[in-house]
């Protein structure tokens, strides 16, 4: 038996490397698989784990398998050939094709339809990239004008919405009235916010030097895109601090800072835990050429988190350390919202142990390392040598006992005041040092699956950040 139990991307454009991430099952009922390996374009990768007990899985005693494998850059159109390969304990071998993938010209790619908006003279345009979904009529008001007020009046903003209703996407029309500065797009379906930042991100138009992203409900500093301007000079990335406000303006916090330190120079500890907010940033359009398109990781998918890491990864980030926007909650939000924090924690559903210790393994270490593993193949020789050693180090946690070590130590930095990530590499080094014991025992055992060699992949609510879920909850 052979499935795979996440399906391959559709395309992939022409001239980007890029990591996807495999997970099925794959077992003989009259032979015991040795070795599985996937291969892509006939490059042969070892799956990262296999033989796994997979008890949801009726009459597969111990066939999961996982892998996170490179998908290097083609020159062309063409389709990239996806397969699994056994080794049986018998010698024989099998090889059973599992996808394809397009490959396709990036105008072949879907885009939202390219507005005619004539270029605008001086130079130094930025493309304020707005997502949508439902807006809540109120605070998209206020966000729209306090882009209007801005004191930098070189700007466009395009807003692509997730597939709102009928009656919402012509609020947004009404809202964005005649403004030809604007230009709203609707998605045909509904994908979710990460991929909604995608394609707000490609409708940027060309003569846009400068990106800014931005969310529906919050409210801007008239000076925020003159300031970050200013700030940007030769770095990649610039954002700054903000505030958090309820959707009445109450200043719940005047600093997103406090009990936790910023950072914008350690790449380790902004792959652990993001400390740049998407709609803070304004980055040069260069990003985008490393940023897209984004990688299909597995776990919680976060448009800010992947171009935080991104810009550093490949070059400098600057900061300015004052609040340029309110940063509303309100239960209605997606993620930030911490008016109703009690009610939001006791929606978090730990489980025992070794289940937690499982989910931070599939939903928190797997994406950083599928991260890492994109940037080391689209940067190739454009990375320095220690930003390139720290992604290497990371990927190599899933296998590597001193890798591992490394991970877990870099915890007790909070003994030392480095409290970016507060501590969060130890709940990620649980979940790979499940995985390293999981897959050991697996190889080993002829009994039966218990609980720790359980290795189907747990519900994305069993993985928690709990300090930086609770310094966020803190007002």
């Amino acid at each position: 038996m052979l499935s795979l139990e996440r399906p391959l991307p559709p395309s992939v454009p022409a001239g980007s490397a890029t990591a996807i991430f495999c997970t099925g099952v794959c077992f003989d009922s009259d032979r015991s698989i040795s070795a599985l390996e996937l291969v892509v374009d006939g490059v042969r990768h070892p799956a990262s784990a296999w033989g796994m007990p997979r008890p949801d899985v009726s009459g597969s005693p111990a066939g999961g398998f996982w892998a996170t494998v490179p998908v290097p850059a083609h020159d062309g159109p063409g389709e990239i050939v996806v397969e699994v390969a056994a080794g049986f304990a018998d010698g024989a071998a099998a090889t059973a094709e599992v996808g394809r993938i397009a490959v396709l010209e990036p105008s072949q790619l879907p885009r939202p339809a390219a507005s005619a908006r004539p270029a605008r003279e001086g130079g130094g345009l930025i493309a304020v990239c707005m997502a949508t979904f439902e807006p809540d009529r109120a605070l998209l008001t206020a966000q729209l004008e306090s882009l209007r007020a801005q004191t930098d009046e070189r700007w466009v903003c395009v807003i692509s919405d997730d597939g709102s209703s009928a009656a919402r996407f012509e609020q947004i029309l009404e809202l964005v009235g005649g403004d030809d500065r604007f230009e709203v797009s609707r998605a045909p379906e509904r994908r979710g916010f990460y991929r909604n930042f995608e394609r707000a991100l490609r409708m940027a138009p060309a003569d846009a030097e400068l990106i800014a992203l931005c969310d529906q409900d919050d409210r801007w500093d008239p000076d925020k895109l003159q300031t970050l301007r200013a700030a940007l000079g030769d770095a990649t990335l610039v954002y700054s601090d903000l505030r958090l406000v309820d959707r009445d303006g109450q200043v719940l916090r005047d600093t997103l800072w406090r009990g936790r330190a910023n950072n914008h120079d350690d790449l380790a500890s902004m792959l652990v835990a993001n400390t740049i907010t998407g709609a803070a940033v304004l980055f040069h359009r260069r990003l985008l050429e490393v940023a897209l398109p984004f990688p299909d990781t597995p776990g919680f998918q976060f448009h800010d988190s992947w171009l935080s890491v991104a810009a550093l990864a490949s070059g400098r980030v600057a900061y300015v350390d004052r609040p340029l926007y309110d940063y509303v909650q309100h239960p209605g939000a997606v993620f930030g919202d911490v008016t109703h924090g009690p009610r939001r924690r006791r929606a978090v559903r730990p489980g025992n142990p070794l289940t937690r210790w499982r989910a931070a393994y599939f939903h928190g270490y797997l994406g950083r390392a599928a991260q890492a593993q994109v940037l080391l193949m689209r940067l190739a020789e454009r990375i320095d040598a220690p930003k390139r050693r720290t992604l290497e180090r990371f990927v190599a946690c899933d296998d590597s006992p001193s890798a591992l070590a490394w991970l877990a130590a870099r915890s007790a930095r909070c003994l030392l005041g480095r409290t970016e990530t507060l501590g969060s590499e130890f709940g990620l080094a649980q979940g790979v040092a499940w995985k390293q014991v999981a897959a050991a025992t697996a190889r080993r055992s002829t009994r039966g699956p218990g609980k720790l060699l359980d290795a189907s992949i747990p519900p994305p609510d069993r993985f928690s950040q709990k300090r930086l879920r609770r310094w966020r909850a803190r007002v």
